[in-house]
């Protein structure tokens, strides 16, 4: 499959080639729910994804998997070299890291803006001083480079049938709702590694702290107070949801299964944390295996009827052209 994902995108060059082998490994590995939602797009499309998502958990590995006990000089050391690499990569095409070779690739064949991979790695670098956010206001300030670029860095590889920018604020909302969806699931595991990502004012308004949560993560009792927050929290993330799910009609019709699923699919985390009674300062609670092979299922009935319709076209209609990644105008 990955040699005909590489083919379909008339990538050819070999040392390419293993490139964007390295970033699709690290999405299967990582990944599970974004790497089963991104086989449903367009054979061609997948690749550039899988650099995308590569980029981003180089980046993330170097904050997070280093680990705490490592000196924040450091792990900035690293990330600065991985800065000067991609800078490099976006002016030259080349990097030494091969991911950062497939990212730049990505990057110079789809147009994607290069403030958007700079404001990324200035949140990513803010994951080495700040451990928590005083307001929700604050934590969207940072979730701009850290989930809201990640969006808008997918909208060329995808493709709308509207202008770009007009799809630009449902995409950035997609990847803030993807990521405080992470951020609830493991916000025990966040905790361990010293941050708090839930906003101090919501912990606040049902009477929960820093030490709370410590304690309840410590001997793994519960707390009512702790509860009422983790339902607050998950409002707050369904909320956004609703801010992005209009961008999905929006998107070129041969990939909205794919975005369809990955909504879905994340959504469903929130049903899960709900069922289990929110234990997330205890365990990882997932998905089902039963319920994410449900959704791909589903997903790959509606990537059968989009193949089926845009076959139906006529060739040079309008609805098909509107549909080739790009032909938004960039934001």
């Amino acid at each position: 499959m990955t040699r005909r994902e590489l083919d379909a995108a008339g990538i050819t060059d070999p040392a390419l080639r293993a490139a964007y082998r390295r970033c699709r490994t690290l999405n299967a590995r990582h990944g599970r729910t974004y790497f089963l939602a991104t086989r449903l797009l367009p054979v061609d499309r997948r690749s550039s994804v899988h650099a995308l998502y590569g980029f981003a958990r180089r980046a993330d590995d170097i904050v997070d998997d280093l680990g705490p006990s490592r000196p924040p000089g450091e792990r900035d050391a690293r990330l600065k070299e991985l800065e000067n690499d991609l800078a490099h990569g976006l002016r030259t095409g080349r990097g030494t890291d091969p991911v950062v070779r497939a990212v730049a690739h990505t990057a110079e064949r789809l147009g994607i803006e290069h403030i958007l991979f700079a404001d990324f790695l200035a949140s990513m670098r803010s994951d080495l001083r700040v451990t928590d956010y005083p307001t929700y206001a604050d934590l969207r300030a940072y979730m701009h480079g850290s989930a809201a670029v990640i969006g808008l860095q997918m909208l060329p590889v995808l493709g709308t049938v509207v202008p770009r920018e007009e799809a630009a604020p449902h995409a950035a909302a997609l990847g803030v709702a993807f990521q405080l969806t992470n951020f609830l699931r493991d916000a025990g595991e966040d905790l361990d590694r010293g941050r708090v990502y839930l906003p101090a004012d919501l912990l606040a308004a049902h009477g929960v702290d820093r030490p709370l949560l410590e304690w309840s993560r410590r001997t793994g009792r519960r707390d009512g107070r702790i509860r009422a927050a983790l339902v607050a929290a998950e409002a707050m993330t369904r909320e956004v949801y609703r801010e992005a799910e209009p961008g999905i009609a929006m998107l070129d019709p041969r990939v909205r299964p794919c975005i369809r699923a990955a909504f879905v699919l994340y959504g469903g985390i929130l049903d899960a944390v709900a069922d289990a009674d929110y234990p997330v300062l205890h365990r990882r609670v997932a998905v089902s295996r039963g319920r994410r092979a449900a959704t791909a299922a589903a997903g790959a009935a509606r990537v059968a009827g989009a193949r089926w319709r845009a076959r139906a076209v006529p060739a040079g209609s309008a609805d098909r052209d509107a549909a080739v990644p790009g032909n938004g105008p960039a934001r």
